[in-house]
């Protein structure tokens, strides 16, 4: 199946005529690992790969559909893999301190907690230097190297036999692969998507609710009857399923020059094919931080998220705690997916009729809601309090993830969307990766969670208070360009007028000497 809107030029000509130098109709192609082979494969691969290609080629229209619901669904498929195991880490957690603890050891909810904050942490710290690669090598092999990565973190760390190694393995190798494999399917959908955007990122951002539903019954399951390396293990699957997902990654060829040049000798290129690219002037686009709206923006948001992974990481160790005899406590993490899934389809769809920058105002109301509802969890006292905490926590942090993209298109641009986007994941690693080892340290010193939730809902406040300012802060600053912009139209409406009298005058003068 290929798009059907923007089908290659190379592949509706290969009938009409077959250009000087390229292969042979009977040869075969070298096999590739995308949809097409052949001279659409190339094509594309040039388009993707060759970034100095000509000068003032125009991008097509996005084509809405065709290749890309399958490139929606291998994207989902990423977000739900990715994010899923992640959200879940609170099983994780705990089956690591029954594997690993010590009665002797004070502070291994602290040690332990790195752990998790570490992957979460990593996964966003890369951010930036994906967004080179996946500008120099494109979204496809970015995103499939990456998950090969991920699956031998994964993998190596079902066999240790300390806590400590999982810092390297589970914490930096399979969190680096994540990464790698997981902002190459935020920047494709903007390449196949623009009008359907909000409501595509919202399904693609749905899988990781998803997954969130379902992975924590299936790691209570697995837990309970194969220990925590063998469930590692059983994870691994979903992680190669990932590296398969990638190679759906095509790119669209930018111009019928590209669509031309590539289908001559287009047979003797492959997805991993030896070829000179040229890479980009600048590895990092540092331009884009003179968008003042975007810097408010990667302010902001890092600044609301110190106490965003804490419930992730540390709420099923507080449900334990402060329910014991309650039954199926892993359906608190269930709850969160439930919701988060539902506000990612909603608010995707709703952010699809908000124009401009006006979407920043649905994530500071997710902000609010977000530190409200975890500075609500230690006043539980009854379960089912809990859960109605923790669906309403769901249904704005879905809020909150589904329009990222959107908004980094709607700041910069889609030429600087990856960049943009790699940049403000990168911030994010550093509250990410705090968070929840500061709240594991009050948990080991105070003996309870209670301080940690408080103090976690207080940066959601914060950093929704500064997104408040973008708005305000980008509608000036469309209204100098405007104003600039007038100004230039009045002086040449004034050259122009000047010249036309001055034209007058010469012919007034040619016309009396006549006479």
């Amino acid at each position: 199946m290929v798009p059907s809107q923007e089908e290659p030029a190379a592949a509706r000509g290969t009938s009409e005529a077959q250009p000087l130098g390229s292969a042979p109709p009977g040869a075969a192609p070298l096999p590739g690992a995308g949809p097409l082979d052949g001279p659409e494969a190339a094509a594309a691969e040039k388009v993707e790969v060759e970034l100095g290609g000509s000068v003032g080629a125009e991008p097509l229209e996005p084509p809405e559909g065709g290749w890309g619901w399958l490139v929606m669904l291998a994207a989902m498929w990423c977000n739900g893999s990715v994010f899923g195991i992640q959200n879940s880490c609170g099983l994780l957690f705990v089956s690591m301190l029954n594997t690993f603890g010590s009665k002797d050891d004070d502070n291994m909810v602290f040690k332990t907690a790195w752990v998790g904050s570490i992957s979460m942490g990593m996964i966003f710290f890369c951010c930036p230097i994906v967004s080179v690669f996946t500008d120099m090598f494109g979204c496809r092999k970015t995103a499939v190297m990456g998950a090969a990565v991920g699956f031998a973190g994964l993998l190596s760390s079902s066999f240790v036999s300390s806590i400590e190694p999982l810092y390297l393995t589970y914490g930096i190798i399979f969190a680096c692969g994540c990464s790698f494999a997981y902002q190459p399917s935020l920047v494709i959908l903007g390449h196949y998507f623009k009008k359907r955007l909000g409501l595509v990122n919202g399904i693609v951002t749905a899988g990781s609710s998803i997954f969130t539903i379902l992975l924590p019954f299936l790691l209570r399951v697995l837990i309970d009857s194969v220990g925590l390396f063998h469930t590692l293990r059983v994870l691994c699957i979903f992680i190669f399923v990932l590296f398969l997902a990638g190679f759906t990654y095509r790119p669209l060829a930018s111009s019928a020059k590209d669509k031309d040049d590539t289908a001559k000798g287009g047979h003797r290129l492959s997805l991993f094919s030896r070829r000179k690219f040229n890479p980009p002037k600048k590895m990092f686009n540092f331009a884009i931080f003179k968008v003042t709206a975007y810097a408010v923006w990667a302010v902001g948001i890092p600044l609301a998220l110190f106490g965003y992974f804490v419930p992730y990481v540390h709420l099923m160790k507080h449900v334990n705690e402060r329910f014991e005899d309650e039954k199926n406590k892993e359906v608190v993490l269930t709850c969160i997916g439930i919701t988060s899934g539902v506000g990612r389809l909603f608010f995707g769809r709703i952010a699809d009729y908000v124009p401009g920058v006006k979407k920043i105002y649905l994530q500071v109301l997710s902000f609010l809601f977000i530190g409200l509802m975890s500075m609500m969890i230690p006043l539980c006292s009854i379960f089912g309090t809990l859960i109605a905490v923790c669906l309403v926590m769901g249904l704005f942090d879905g809020c909150f993830i589904s329009i990222m993209a959107p908004i980094a298109f709607e700041l910069v641009g889609a030429q600087d969307v990856s960049q943009a986007i790699g940049f403000l994941l990168g911030f994010m690693s550093i509250p990410m990766t705090v968070g929840p080892p500061i709240a594991g340290l009050f948990h080991d010193k105070l003996g309870s969670y209670d301080v940690a939730f408080y103090l976690a809902g207080i940066p959601p406040l914060i950093g929704g208070a500064v997104l408040c300012f973008i708005p305000w802060v980008h509608s000036k600053k469309q209204k100098e360009v405007t104003k600039a912009t007038g100004g230039e139209k009045v002086e040449k409406m004034l050259e122009n007028q000047n010249s036309v009298s001055s034209s007058a005058a010469v012919f007034k003068k040619e016309s009396d000497s006549v006479i």
